[in-house]
């Protein structure tokens, strides 16, 4: 397919109050020109730390979206998207910094490869240490092995761990279900065939749910080894606090409302309420307890956080659509 006028690759970063860790990302990929027709378009989701601003400023050539409110992840990514001119299209984040050479490591196999639809580079922290990126998509055994510890208690089992793809070091190329959304390559045709991000996942979830659905077209997604990302881990979401685990699991829900329907979600609501629930519960005894015996109250985070959880899956709105779940 032939895209005459058009650029070879779009960079789509979605940016909240992240200013010096997008001002490194945009100097890496000016060092990433290389020979290629590029655009690079920047969403920023309302920041109050001057990133617009810099942008502006410092990255005239940047196609600047600048948002009066938070619109959230996916949807700042697909606000990019639907601006996106090039031939193959990138959702980066803004954490990251490309060493020389990635993106047309990156570019060079989907075009030597017509059956993949996407590519992940191997991401690695700024001291060069590899991070583990990829994981196996989250079934109801992968849910109960999590909950119940198993995964944890054997890190290196196949059976019990596979959801993180136990035993892999993340050092070949590789087939795999879900990489790390911190940047995926794709072609401009994965994308019109399978859609854009879904937004209601304003947060977690909406790459792996991409990744679903453009494996369920009959893509392939691969890990690139060869193509070292660096990546500041966390940097924009740990803004978030105490509320981050929340929305994971918000997003969580959605995806298995999603992809087991009404059927199958039961066992996943069932699993979470009755372990997080058990939880929380042992969590305020324990505090009941000391209170009895006159010690001190002490303020638990732990069960705060675990009470908010709860809230997510006891909610009336939450549990409706469990019987009608969500198209696409």
């Amino acid at each position: 397919m032939g895209y005459v006028g058009q650029p070879d690759l779009s960079v789509c970063i979605v940016n909240w109050n992240t200013r010096d860790l997008l001002r490194a990302c945009l100097r890496s990929l000016a060092a990433n020109a290389g020979e290629r027709a590029r655009e690079v378009i920047v969403v920023d989701n309302a920041s109050m730390d001057g990133s617009a601003e810099m942008v502006a400023a410092e990255f005239p050539q940047v196609t600047l979206l600048a948002n009066r409110e938070n619109t959230g992840y996916a949807a700042g990514n697909n606000q990019a998207l639907r601006a996106a001119q090039g031939r193959y299209l990138m959702v980066l984040n803004p954490d990251t910094e490309a060493p020389v050479g990635t993106f047309e490591r990156m570019l060079s196999y989907l075009e030597a490869h017509p059956q993949v639809g996407m590519v992940a580079p191997r991401l690695v922290y700024p001291d060069g240490s590899p991070q583990a990126s990829c994981l196996a998509f989250p079934t109801l055994f992968t849910e109960f092995a999590e909950l119940t510890g198993m995964a944890r208690r054997h890190p290196a089992s196949p059976f019990w761990a596979r959801y993180t793809m136990a035993g892999w070091a993340h050092d070949d190329t590789r087939e795999v279900d879900q990489p790390m959304g911190s940047c995926l390559l794709l072609r401009r045709e994965v994308v019109e065939q399978v859609g854009l991000l879904d937004e209601r996942f304003p947060l977690y979830y909406n790459d792996v749910d991409w990744c679903w659905r453009i494996k369920r077209a009959g893509w392939r997604i691969v890990f690139l080894a060869e193509a070292p990302l660096v990546h500041h881990r966390r940097a924009a979401s740990d803004k978030l606090g105490a509320r981050r685990l929340v929305e994971h699991h918000r997003g969580k829900s959605l995806y298995f409302r999603k992809r087991l329907g009404w059927w199958g979600y039961p066992g996943y609501w069932l699993l979470n309420v009755t372990f997080l629930g058990a939880a929380w519960l042992r969590r305020v005894l324990r505090e009941r307890a000391r209170r009895l015996l006159g010690r001190p109250p002490r303020e638990d985070a732990q069960a705060a956080q675990l009470a908010a959880i709860l809230r997510v899956y006891l909610s009336p709105g939450h549990l409706r659509p469990c019987w009608q779940p969500p198209e696409g």
